[in-house]
């Protein structure tokens, strides 16, 4: 995959310890104010505009299970709640290899920019929203990463329930195992459950390995999650992108403007940039509708989202381009949490993906004003379930 770097510019990648958070990240123009907002394009794609009409996001928790985030940036002065390191070793706050990953995510989730008026740096989808940060994960260039290699750990696991625990409406998984070796963990599994069971939403990369086979992610695979695909400006499924049956929505993971702890700016690529935009859009509709629990919001998120793939949902862009603004409006006739079949977890049949899309299909620009796709009902992932059962006997990998 050919990809556009500034004339002498250092390239540098970022792969936590989850293969699916792997992504490039190359310094982005100047930082100049209006060019920093010019490039996030992400946020007219998504039409912020008109559910800020509503909320920016206020009251409510997102947490960010990463590398760690930088309480002090100036995009996220006063956004960012105390956090915990699950880890307990590696870089450390001032390394060239602590929270870049968790940083960019923080900041398209809620970052609000800075300067006068905030008109400088990141803004982001929910700016309203409180980051709840959670280290779960190390950069790759992390010294210490060798030693986590050697046990797969249950960081992620404990990092989900304790996020729960502290209160967090969104629990933003920008990472996940797509290696060759991936499978199911059950304590993972469970812990996304108790989160489901709580009310939380858990939102998760669909993977990086679409060039690579199109490998199973996880926790993108398990029941209950919001997993997201990656698409272009142009609406087209990035390449990178795994095309998988659990896709339920697509969001912007190309050419993503995203702040680091050095103070620059940079352009990121991976389903991590699109899991953030969704757990943003997702803090949006919690925030007008508190009483919809998880299965409905995913749901809303389903039948509203924009630029539908032909036969209404495929593997690579699920049910289309996440659409915050439409889920608000769609979600005042939802039935609040607690009336019949508004169980948090499960639906009331099974669907399995329809296999991968033809590629030749997702080449093709998708016009960004296509009309909101409706009455698609809610996804199921079922296979997860069954994935699991049969691998279950396999020993433990180790995560990359």
């Amino acid at each position: 995959m050919s990809r556009r770097r500034p004339p002498g510019r250092r390239r540098r990648a970022l792969a936590a310890v989850c293969a699916a958070t792997a992504f490039t990240l190359v310094p982005a123009a100047p930082a100049h104010a209006d060019g920093i907002r010019d490039q996030q394009w992400g946020l007219a794609a998504l039409h912020t505009d008109r559910a800020w009409q509503t909320t920016r996001g206020e009251g409510i928790k997102v947490a960010v299970l990463d590398t760690g985030v930088d309480a002090t940036h100036p995009d996220l002065a006063g956004q960012v709640l105390p956090g915990k390191d699950l880890i307990g070793f590696g870089a450390e706050r001032g390394d060239r290899a602590w929270a870049l990953h968790g940083t960019a995510m923080a900041g398209i989730i809620a970052g609000r920019g800075n300067g006068p008026g905030r008109s400088d740096g990141v803004l982001g989808i929910a700016p309203g929203a409180k980051i709840l940060p959670g280290r779960v994960i190390l950069e790759s260039n992390d010294k210490s990463r060798a030693k986590a290699r050697r046990s797969r750990g249950t960081a992620l696991a404990e990092g989900i329930r304790w996020a729960t625990d502290q209160g967090a409406d969104v629990i933003n998984l920008s990472l996940g195992d797509d290696s060759e070796s991936a499978h199911p963990d059950p304590s993972e599994d469970a812990a996304v459950q108790y989160a489901l069971a709580k009310g939380v939403s858990v939102v998760a990369s669909a993977g990086n390995s679409g060039e690579k086979g199109d490998r199973i992610s996880y926790p993108a695979a398990y029941p209950g999650v919001i997993a997201v695909a990656a698409v272009d400006k142009y609406g087209t499924h990035a390449a990178f992108s795994t095309r998988r049956w659990y896709a339920t929505v697509s969001a912007p993971g190309v050419d993503v403007v995203v702040a680091n702890p050095d103070r620059h700016y940079y352009i990121e690529w991976g389903t991590s940039a699109a899991s953030a935009f969704v757990s943003g859009a997702v803090a949006l509709v919690r925030a007008a509708h508190p009483d919809l629990n998880p299965a409905q919001i995913k749901k809303l998120l389903a039948d509203t989202a924009r630029n539908s793939p032909p036969e209404g949902r495929d593997d690579a862009r699920g049910y289309g381009l996440v659409d915050p603004a439409a889920a608000i409006e769609a979600g005042s006739r939802t039935r609040t949490a607690g009336s019949p079949g508004s169980a948090a977890t499960g639906y009331a049949k099974q669907f399995f993906g329809p296999g991968p899309a033809p590629r030749e299909k997702d080449d093709a620009p998708v016009d960004w004003a296509a009309p909101t796709a409706g009455g698609l009902g809610a996804v199921l992932l079922a296979l997860a379930v069954v994935l699991w059962r049969s691998r279950e006997g396999r020993g433990p990998t180790t995560r990359r």
